[in-house]
């Protein structure tokens, strides 16, 4: 049976997302991270009849369906595939800025996660593959072959913060030398072996190796520096950017890019004030939020979400 976009994604804190943005007739928005368009969706109903939204995404089985979901929008709505880290590309290409939102959803996507051939989970065996796109570069098979131990323990330690790095990258390795390791159950096994079997956790043993070395096939960390550190000089002053992520390294940066950069130091024992700069984004979300439990118990993906929103300031308020 056909899969539709509704029956494999449910898009996570989308209500919440959307009335943060304040879309409105005629403003533009960009969706760095279309998927199956659920977020561009919920903007261009938000912002109708003239408003508009440029969405990016680097999966084009993605994009192909996220296109039939979004077509009776016709022009107001526009799809390029891509790395959300050229965004600032994309949009003066299109004619987007400056932008009045910017929605990034950061999680990987239901479509990725049940396609066994993607080789993103576990729960279903496939081959070792979990690139986002066919442009990202390297397999995790093929960027397995060249890890030493010490630079795949580094991965699962930042990356994961994974139990036991070490112990699991010897025996990744170890399995990968011995010609044992082509597929995601494989690995799962390896991991599970290496850090002493199942505990009595909902969470899998192979969980954070998995997504260790997700963010690195897909280069994932350095994609989001790269955007943060555009977005201001593509939002107008009075634009909000809302962005949702699923793991602590992604919410770190995304915290660290809205807050005011620490005072300058003063000289030792002098009578000043410090001097304290404002930085371009006033955040309008001191904690994150996170999905109901209502959200959750539909779409247990949403668990871990975490959305923060900020707004750009004007160079007066800035300097104020």
């Amino acid at each position: 049976m056909a899969r539709t976009t509704d029956t494999i994604h449910a898009s996570v804190l989308l209500n919440e997302a959307v009335e943060y943005l304040q879309p409105k007739d005629g403003g533009v928005y960009l969706d760095c991270t279309c998927g199956l368009g659920g977020h561009t969706e919920g903007l261009l109903e938000a912002c109708g009849p003239t408003g508009r939204v440029l969405a990016v995404d680097r999966d084009p089985q993605a994009i192909e369906l996220a296109q039939g979901r979004l077509a009776h929008f016709g022009a107001r709505a526009e799809i390029v595939e891509g790395n959300f880290s050229d965004v600032s590309v994309y949009a003066e290409a299109t004619d987007s800025v400056p932008l009045d939102g910017v929605i990034a959803d950061l999680g990987v996507s239901s479509l990725q996660l049940e396609d066994a051939a993607r080789g993103f989970s576990f729960m279903r065996d496939g081959p070792l593959d979990m690139r986002m796109g066919p442009k990202v570069g390297a397999t995790a098979a093929e960027m397995l072959e060249e890890f030493d131990v010490p630079t795949l323990m580094r991965i699962l330690r930042e990356f994961g913060e994974v139990n036991r790095p070490r112990q699991v990258a010897e025996a990744i390795i170890r399995a990968r030398d011995e010609h044992r390791l082509t597929t995601t159950a494989e690995l799962a096994s390896v991991i599970e072996k290496a850090i002493g079997g199942r505990r009595p956790t909902p969470i899998h043993p192979a969980t954070r190796a998995f997504q260790a070395i997700r963010i690195a096939v897909n280069r994932e960390l350095e994609e989001i520096e790269k955007l943060l550190d555009v977005l201001a000089g593509l939002v107008r002053p009075g634009g909000r950017v809302a962005i949702i992520s699923f793991h602590s390294l992604e919410d770190r940066l995304v915290k660290q890019a809205f807050s005011d950069p620490p005072p300058e130091p003063q000289p030792f024992n002098l009578p000043v004030e410090p001097v304290r700069h404002k930085g371009p984004w006033q955040a309008l979300t001191k904690k994150p939020i996170v999905p109901s439990d209502e959200e959750v118990s539909v779409n247990p993906r949403a668990r871990s979400a975490k959305l923060r929103v900020a707004q750009r300031r004007t160079a007066e308020e800035m300097q104020s």
